[in-house]
């Protein structure tokens, strides 16, 4: 079933305290980031994104690339409406709290399993607590049977919502998009939620979720290795950096040994095949291709999967040129480049004492490690 997704991110969060809780950081991540990359590794398309007016740079600053920006308005239902309206043909769509970062491609897939017989599904726990009701100073027990706490995302068939919204009164406050569905007769079904998919409101909430997400993750390692001879130029690509040189690297692209490396690295830590895959050297469209393409096309394959990069190591492996007076600079870009702390980011050098093309400077080489965090 072809889906697409809105998520809610144009609150203020003053519960939460501080910046709007959407664009704060989750272990390396913006909070909103994290529901992006979940519904882009499950196949939405598109994913929308509801932001504040004024919030537009900032969002493309943390999303990335591959989402549709709109401005929401004064309230909730204004804000999914406008979301509707950025959406074209789809089967289904489903709409979420961006303050619900733990979201999984499996519970996305549960959802749309579920609307197989109706119109609506949400993941829901059922209230376990003991519930009062307190009234002029009166307290009351409330009967809990049947009760459930309702989650996001919500999943729905796309006409079905978009005529019970179409019906909805501008008057009315809708808290959840199954509300106004419910409201024109449409069949809604409940499957089981997490209580991982808590929702941040209250600033102790923050380290809830931070604990959930450490528990929740998984690390694996990539490694990557590129070798380019030289040949007539005036510089060599190293890293991202240019080095000025008597000789150049060949190669189909620019021939950044290094960043080959490191893009190959990363694509090891999630299983994506190499660079030749996603860029075949026999395809004249990257011929002189700046290789930081490749690597920025690693990165976000990483964040689609909902995962992070965590660290990264690289070793040139050369006689000439020397690497030690531009290593700061080849740290610097990389940082840049995958939108990570400087002391996340490892350049070195070695040369092979004379021994083999790199001793006797026929070429050079690099080897690369790259840590990546998925969810578990």
């Amino acid at each position: 079933m072809n889906f697409a997704a809105v998520i809610v991110a144009a609150g203020t969060g003053s519960r939460a305290g501080g910046a709007p809780k959407q664009w704060r950081m989750l272990k390396g991540r913006a909070i909103a980031r994290w529901s992006v990359d979940s519904f882009k590794a499950a196949g939405a398309d598109p994913v929308v994104v509801v932001v504040a007016a004024g919030q537009e740079d900032q969002a493309r600053r943390w999303l990335g690339e591959g989402v549709i920006l709109v401005c929401g308005g004064a309230s909730r239902t204004e804000s999914v409406r406008a979301g509707l309206a950025a959406i074209g043909e789809v089967e289904a769509v489903m709409i979420h709290d961006a303050a619900r970062p733990l979201l999984t491609p499996a519970h996305i897939h549960a959802l749309l399993d579920a609307l197989n017989s109706a119109d609506g599904a949400l993941p829901a726990l059922p209230v376990a607590d003991t519930l009062k009701r307190e009234r002029a100073g009166q307290v009351a027990t409330v009967d809990r049977e049947g009760l459930w706490r309702a989650q996001t995302p919500q999943a729905f068939r796309l006409e079905p919502l978009r005529d019970a919204y179409t019906r909805w009164s501008n008057a009315a406050a809708a808290t959840d998009d199954a509300a106004v569905l419910e409201s024109a007769g449409g069949r809604v079904v409940l499957i089981p939620g997490d209580p991982a998919l808590i929702k941040i409101t209250h600033p102790e909430d923050f380290a809830m979720v931070e604990r959930l997400a450490e528990v929740a993750r998984i690390t694996r390692v990539g490694q990557g290795f590129d070798a380019h001879r030289f040949g007539p130029g005036d510089g060599v690509w190293l890293c991202g950096v240019k080095v000025e040189h008597d000789l150049t690297l060949i190669g189909h692209s620019d021939a950044d040994a290094g960043l080959h490396a490191l893009t190959d690295a990363i694509l090891g830590a999630v299983a994506a095949g190499d660079i030749g895959d996603h860029f075949p050297p026999s395809d004249p469209k990257w011929r002189g291709a700046a290789s930081d393409i490749f690597l920025r096309h690693a990165a976000e394959l990483v964040h689609q999967r909902g995962g992070r990069i965590t660290g990264v190591d690289v070793t040139l492996i050369c006689e000439q040129p020397r690497i030690k007076p531009h290593r700061e600079a080849m740290r610097a870009r990389l940082a840049a480049l995958l939108d990570l702390p400087l002391d996340h980011i490892s350049v070195k050098a070695t040369t092979t004492e004379g021994m083999g093309f790199t001793g006797r400077s026929e070429g050079l080489a690099a080897q690369a490690i790259a840590t990546v965090e998925l969810p578990g």
